[in-house]
C-alpha cells in the first residue's frame, strides 16, 4: 500500500504586507481599533479640543478699562447674558426657532403623508427629488434670492399689489412683532426665509415614521367606528411623533445657531449668531463670545436628552 502524505501546509504569506494581513485575520479587533483611531483622533482633538476650549474662554472676563482678557476664573461673563440687551437676543432666537419648528412640522406632515402611503413608483422618486433638490443649490443664493422676493420691489409685493392686498402688507410691517419697512428686512421674512430653508429636514424624518406606521392600524381605528379627527390623534400622531421630533433636531438646532439668514433678511436686532460674530469681532470681547455660544449646546444638550426618551433616534 502506497503511504499517504500530509497535506502540505501552504506557507505564510511573504513580506511586511502579508505578514499585516495575517495578524488583522488573527486578530480582527486590531484592524477595527487602527480604522478607528483617525476619527476619533480628528473628534477627540477638533472638534471636541475645539469645545473645551471655547467652554474654558467663557469663564474669563474682559476688562473695562484696557480691553484685555483677565484670565482668572469667573461667572461674571455668564451674568452678562442676564442683562436685559443680551437676555433679549437669546429669547429672540428661542422664539423663531420654535415657531420654525412648529411651522416647518404643521407643513411637513401632509407632504410627508401623501408621500408615505401614496406616492409609489415613480412619483416616491419625484418626491424625494423634488425635497432633495433645493438642497443641491448654494445656500447663500437661495438666501439672497429670497431677499428679491422679499423686497419692496420683489414679486410678492407685486402679487400683494395686484391683489389690492398691500393695505394688509402695510399693517402687519407697521407691527412690532414683525417690524421693518420691507418684508426682506423684518421678522417674517427671517421665519419664511428660515421655513424655506431647515423645511426638507423635517420632510424626511416625518416621512420615514410615518412608513412604519402599518396600514391596518389606520383601517381598525376607521372600522372600529372612529373619526378622522380621532384616528389622527390617537394614532397617527403618536405614531408619527418620533419623526416629527427627529425633524426638529435639525430646525431647532440649525435655526438656532445660524447667522448668513437673520444677517442678509433680518432687522437691527442680533440673534446668537450674528452675537457671537459682533462680540468675537468688533467688541473684540471673547469671553462674552464663547458665553454666547455655550447656550446652544445647553439647550441643544438638553433637547437631545429630551428627544431620546421619546424615541426620536429611532426615527433618524
Amino acid at each position: 500500500m502506497t503511504a499517504i502524505s500530509p497535506p502540505a501546509i501552504a506557507p505564510g504569506r511573504p513580506g511586511l504586507m502579508g505578514r499585516l494581513s495575517d495578524l488583522f485575520w488573527r486578530r480582527p479587533n486590531l484592524l477595527l481599533i487602527l480604522m478607528l483611531v483617525p476619527p476619533l483622533l480628528w473628534l477627540g482633538i477638533i472638534y471636541v479640543g475645539s469645545l473645551f476650549a471655547l467652554l474654558l474662554q467663557s469663564f474669563f472676563s474682559i476688562d473695562d478699562f484696557s480691553g484685555l482678557i483677565n484670565y482668572e476664573f469667573t461667572l461674571a461673563t455668564y451674568r452678562q447674558l442676564l442683562h436685559p440687551a443680551n437676555f433679549d437676543i437669546i429669547a429672540r432666537t428661542l422664539l423663531m426657532a420654535g415657531a420654525v419648528t412648529l411651522a416647518s412640522a404643521v407643513i411637513a406632515f401632509p407632504i410627508a403623508y401623501f408621500a408615505a402611503r401614496y406616492a409609489r413608483g415613480k412619483w416616491k422618486a419625484v418626491f424625494y427629488l423634488g425635497i432633495m433638490l433645493p438642497l443641491w443649490s448654494s445656500y447663500l443664493v437661495k438666501v439672497y434670492a429670497w431677499k428679491l422676493i422679499l423686497a419692496k420691489e420683489g414679486i410678492l409685493t407685486w402679487i400683494f399689489e395686484k391683489l389690492h392686498l398691500s393695505w394688509l402688507l402695510d399693517g402687519l410691517l407697521a407691527t412690532p412683532v414683525i417690524g421693518g419697512s420691507s418684508l426682506s428686512i423684518s421678522y417674517i421674512g427671517t421665519f419664511i426665509v428660515f421655513v424655506y430653508v431647515w423645511l426638507p429636514f423635517m420632510i424626511l424624518p416625518t416621512q420615514a415614521a410615518l412608513e412604519r406606521v402599518p396600514g391596518n392600524l389606520i383601517e381598525a381605528s376607521g372600522d372600529l367606528g372612529a373619526r378622522p379627527g380621532q384616528t389622527f390623534r390617537h394614532v397617527l400622531f403618536p405614531l408619527a411623533l418620533p419623526g416629527i421630533i427627529a425633524g426638529s433636531i435639525f430646525t431647532f438646532s440649525l435655526t438656532m445657531g445660524d447667522y448668513i439668514v437673520p444677517q442678509i433678511i433680518g432687522t437691527s436686532r442680533l440673534f446668537i449668531g450674528q452675537a457671537v460674530y459682533a462680540q468675537q469681532g468688533t467688541a473684540g470681547n471673547i469671553p462674552l463670545a464663547a458665553a454666547f455660544s455655550v447656550v446652544p449646546i445647553v439647550i441643544m444638550g438638553i433637547y437631545l436628552t429630551i428627544a431620546k426618551r421619546m424615541g426620536a433616534f429611532n426615527a433618524l
